[in-house]
């Protein structure tokens, strides 16, 4: 089957015209070719022929379709590939002269390799959580590509959540063809003290009581991460109570804070003096308090 070229008829480069332009190439070339401007012009017959018939063809969206279906399967495939052994012989005959010389591609000019971001990296430090509330700087050291040691100075901002990342620009693995280099992100891993233990956004501590100030209740200084309270301890509090402070946690990352939450431990003294035993001895004498009362059991 013989396939006729319609947008080269109508004087068209490719198949990516609009309708108005199949439209005006089309008046063009019916002028050029009209039979009453050629008298007795045989060719130029044929030619104002072909020149409606592709305009027949390619101004109806549906039979252009079907066209330029019929025209890739049979014909542009074809050329593509006719095009390409081309290619291949003049870089093989161009090697023989001047050595050997990476493909271009169908028009010979080579394409510019994409630019490809590099890599990032990741690591994690640990942070004391009074260094995480208040924020610090910390230096890290790391082996870069080429084999050498980098050091990086780190700013943790005041209030950073547990597991978050600090990002520094740029400083990842190298991207190639131009491409910007990867970041390096920091995970940081806040680590509880001897004091705190961070829960949440609560802040965890102990109260510790002598056995006394539990039995009458008192106020007691608390050390908050930030600040020195007073808090007010109920008579008869026992061990594992918790007394929970609203607003001296650690910081929510929304302009407010979590609570400061104390487990009541009572501390009974090692070292007593012999008034501080015999103070304990009359007690002991006197008090009907039995705190094994509820694992007592009547056999009777």
């Amino acid at each position: 089957m013989l396939f006729k070229d319609y947008y080269k008829i109508l004087g068209l480069e490719d198949n990516k015209a609009t309708k108005e332009e199949i439209k005006t190439a089309f008046r063009e070339q019916a002028k050029k070719y009209h039979p009453d401007v050629n008298v007795e012009d045989k060719i130029a017959e044929e030619k104002f022929k072909d020149i409606n018939e592709a305009y027949k063809v390619l101004e109806n969206i549906n039979t252009r379709k079907k066209y330029d279906r019929a025209w890739n399967a049979n014909i542009g495939k074809k050329r593509e590939k006719e095009q390409n052994k081309k290619d291949e012989m003049f870089t093989d005959l161009f090697s023989i002269f001047v050595g050997p010389r990476k493909r271009k591609n169908i028009n010979m000019i080579e394409k510019k390799k994409q630019a490809m971001r590099g890599e990032d990296i990741e690591t994690e430090i640990k942070v004391g959580i009074e260094e995480a509330f208040y924020g610090t700087e910390k230096k890290i050291s790391l082996r870069a590509v080429n084999g050498k040691m980098k050091t990086f100075t780190i700013k943790i901002p005041a209030g950073i959540r547990d597991n978050e990342k600090v990002r520094l620009l740029e400083q990842g693995k190298p991207g190639t063809n131009g491409g910007r280099a990867g970041d390096l992100l920091i995970k940081i891993q806040i680590q509880d003290s001897n004091i705190y233990k961070l829960v949440g956004y609560d802040i965890h501590t102990d109260l510790l009581l002598s056995p006394w100030e539990a039995a009458l209740g008192t106020k007691v200084p608390v050390q908050t991460i930030d600040d020195t309270i007073t808090i007010y301890v109920p008579k008869g509090i026992e061990s594992g109570e918790k007394v929970r402070i609203p607003g001296k946690g650690y910081k929510d990352g929304r302009g407010g804070r979590g609570d400061l939450v104390t487990t009541v431990k009572i501390m009974v003294p090692k070292n007593m003096s012999e008034e501080e035993v015999k103070l304990f001895q009359k007690l002991n004498e006197i008090s009907k308090f039995q705190p094994r009362k509820q694992y007592i059991v009547n056999i009777n």
